[in-house]
């Protein structure tokens, strides 16, 4: 269950450590500790500014370059076809790598549909050089799946969204089962529901009492439980840490079982209120952020 087979035959490890909001000083560390305790899939953006600290962790740690899942994600304002070719070399180059695991467009952009497309096909690209093994797309509601698969020729093999119990998005998981595409979830653990910045109330699924409930009883933590129902239903989940035992922890989910009866409870847990941006709101501003050379 720790491998995950994407729709081109690719397998990822189900678990990773993710980095979105990591400092960058923090950010190796946190890389080459992940890859001590057993990770082997590690998620990242050109938005995030942290590429170089991963690849610097990578080199740290040790472990084979061809033993790593890596994962990143080209911004918007890299978008078009000569554009996105170029957002891979700055990528490689800022993480010391020569090929990528998984490029992914990190946002739909509803409004430039078109610079998302031509974007699409400079990945189609990059996979048939060989380049990356496997290509997908982050934020991608059913209706921007629809118009970039009717206008591209290879199916996402992964849509990277918003999910945990607090928002399952049920469509979008339907969506992505329906077509092939892996659903994997960014704050998994709902770290999103209580991060500064998108909207006003913020409740924490960590202190969630029926999560738990289930953690005692399975004597795990509620991340860990969180993380084994994401597992569980056939997602990948790519926590995010700097912490070495939250890091650990966050790792140790392979030797216990949610009961059918404990996942359609966190199911019911599901409020459809969205903690980060919605993709269908048009965020002029996210062009404004110039992603650096290598």
């Amino acid at each position: 269950m720790n491998e995950l087979t994407l729709n081109n035959g690719v397998t990822m490890p189900a678990i990773g450590l993710g980095v979105f909001q990591s400092p960058p000083e923090e950010t190796t560390d946190a890389v080459a500790e992940a890859l001590r305790v057993g990770y082997r899939h590690i998620d990242t953006a050109a938005a995030y500014r942290n590429e170089r600290q991963v690849g610097e962790g990578i080199r740290r740690s040790g472990i084979p370059r061809d033993e790593i899942f890596l994962e990143t994600k080209v911004w918007v304002s890299d978008y078009g076809y000569d554009q996105t070719l170029h957002a891979f070399d700055k990528a490689v180059g800022k993480l010391g790598v020569e090929n990528l695991d998984l490029l992914i467009l990190h946002q739909p952009v509803p409004s430039r549909f078109d610079s998302v497309i031509a974007a699409y096909q400079a990945l189609e690209a990059l996979l048939a050089d060989g380049r990356v093994r496997a290509i997908g797309v982050s934020n991608f509601m059913p209706p921007h799946l629809a118009r970039l698969i009717a206008e591209t020729a290879v199916v996402p093999a992964v849509n990277q969204v918003e999910l945990h119990p607090y928002f399952t998005q049920q469509d979008v998981q339907r969506e992505d089962a329906e077509r092939g595409i892996l659903t994997q979830a960014w704050s998994p653990i709902g770290g999103i529901t209580f991060y500064p910045g998108w909207g006003d109330e913020r409740r924490s699924v960590l202190q969630d009492e029926t999560i738990g409930e289930i953690a005692r009883r399975h004597e795990k933590s509620p991340a860990q439980v969180m993380l084994r129902w994401g597992i569980q239903q056939g997602r990948s989940v790519i926590p995010k840490s700097t912490n070495p035992m939250r890091i650990a922890e966050n790792f140790d989910v392979f030797d216990f079982s949610l009961s059918v009866e404990d996942l359609a409870r966190i199911d019911a847990l599901d409020t459809g209120v969205r903690g980060g941006p919605d993709p269908d709101q048009p965020r002029d501003a996210f062009f404004d952020l110039v992603i650096d050379e290598a």
